[in-house]
């Protein structure tokens, strides 16, 4: 193991997170010597593979509305996506030559629906600005001197690095084919940096369909459904799985359906099949005689309650499909408007978008820095927060990583305050010490 010549600073991790962290440092101060350090042979692999199916940036909302979608960190988010909100995010990618637009749901996409140009400009531009980058360099940890440690996981040589400052963007534990199996946790902890078990976000949950459902239904969206669970509710769309349900509003439900299953072992989502009626019309409807049409025909006539949707009735409440159901019309209009959904577990991590857990908020200060090692600051989905898909993970990832960049080039490098003295008066004050001791 050799050690190399001292770095200003040190990113590890080469994801959004730390990219931008290196690009805010060395906009704010250009002398500093900047290296990315990254585990996998090339960078951003989750970002890519993202961008395969159109790549989300961020999301058209205001402030307030965007913050409002970060859950039990929306305070501490606060300060980093204010100075770094979704129209800034749009204005950084214009930038570099990828033009965006509002999608229909307000989220904001590349004109190409790519992640890879904007990449290659992003990373030509950091080049420029004079970021270094070495690829298949796994972080070990810190040696007893607290330098950092790292192995080429190509040739198994180990070198230490001794940075003035380090940026941590090193990922969750969600992907691990892409690089992100959280296996840093193990070093932090031992450094005195605390950190809260992983969760699945932004995930799937199991439920225990039948045979014949699962057989028929298997990969069918569910569309235009009320879900609600405690507090928590929202109009989407979800899709039936082998296993159970996934999709966006399943997705962006993800956190409080955990917090269920932590407390009581299951969660039940209530489901509105019908959302655009009330409770009272479907009842009236529900009511009018059916003659000699089957029960099924008659629920597609009366309120067009048909395909996934009656099977939905039919799986989670046999006994309201069934014509002896039509007898009490306002007890089946309730079961449309709230048919329960019990859910038995969350899809395992691998199979998750981004996760919670990470290193607790208590470990870190105002600039990201860890109280225990000034010097380090932890950014991105290492961070214990979550949030849905629409582009609001990459926008908080990116503005910590912007955060934390501008706060350690400030710390390695503060910048000068005017004292309103011309230089020769600031060399007369400098000088005026040794004067006034050789008068003594």
């Amino acid at each position: 193991m050799t050690n190399a010549k001292p770095l200003d600073l040190a990113i590890i991790g080469g994801g959004p997170a730390g990219l931008m962290a290196a690009e805010a440092a060395l906009a704010a101060r250009p002398e500093l010597t900047v290296c990315v350090f990254e585990a996998k042979p090339s960078l951003a692999r989750k970002f890519l593979m993202a961008g395969k199916s159109g790549l989300n940036l961020t999301h058209v909302e205001q402030t307030k509305a965007f913050l409002s979608r970060f859950g039990r960190a929306s305070n501490k988010l606060k300060s980093q996506i204010e100075a770094f909100p979704p129209y800034e995010l749009r204005r950084w990618a214009d930038d570099l030559g990828a033009e965006t637009f509002v999608g229909s749901s307000g989220r904001i996409f590349p004109a190409v629906m790519k992640a890879s140009p904007l990449l290659r400009n992003w990373l030509r531009r950091l080049q420029r600005q004079g970021a270094d980058v070495r690829l298949n360099q796994k972080w070990l940890g810190w040696d007893e001197k607290g330098h950092l440690k790292f192995r080429d996981v190509k040739t198994g040589y180990e070198q230490l690095i001794d940075a003035d400052a380090t940026i941590l963007a090193l990922g969750g534990a969600s992907w691990p084919k892409l690089g992100s199996v959280g296996d840093w946790v193990p070093l932090l902890e031992e450094a005195g940096i605390p950190c809260a078990p992983w969760k699945p976000a932004n995930c799937g949950f199991d439920t225990d369909w039948t045979a014949f459902f699962k057989e028929k239904f298997g990969g069918e969206p569910v569309k235009n459904v009320r879900l609600s669970i405690g507090e928590e509710a929202l109009r989407g769309e979800f899709v039936v799985s082998d296993k159970g349900v996934e999709g966006s509003a399943i997705y962006t439900l993800s956190a409080p359906i955990r917090d269920a299953l932590e407390e009581n072992g299951t969660a039940t989502v209530l489901l509105d099949l019908m959302p655009d009626r009330t409770a009272a019309q479907l009842a009236n409807r529900l009511s009018v005689p059916r003659g000699k049409r089957s029960f099924a025909t008659h629920m597609r006539k009366s309120v067009r309650l048909e395909g996934v949707k009656a099977a939905l009735l039919r799986e989670l409440a046999p006994e309201m499909a069934q014509a002896a159901a039509l007898e009490d019309p306002q007890a089946l209009a309730q079961t449309i408007k709230a048919l329960p959904l019990t859910l038995s577990g969350a899809r395992p991590l691998e199979e998750a978008i981004s996760v919670a857990g990470g290193v607790r908020w208590s470990a870190l200060s105002f600039d990201l820095s860890t109280r225990e090692r000034p010097d380090v600051y932890c950014v991105g989905e290492m961070v214990d927060w979550e949030a849905p898909t629409g582009g609001y993970l990459l926008t908080a990832s990116m503005a910590q990583g912007r955060w934390a960049g501008n706060a350690a080039a400030e710390a390695l490098m503060p910048a000068e305050v005017d004292d309103g003295l011309s230089d020769e008066e600031r060399d007369f004050a400098q000088d005026l010490p040794s004067f006034t001791q050789e008068s003594d």
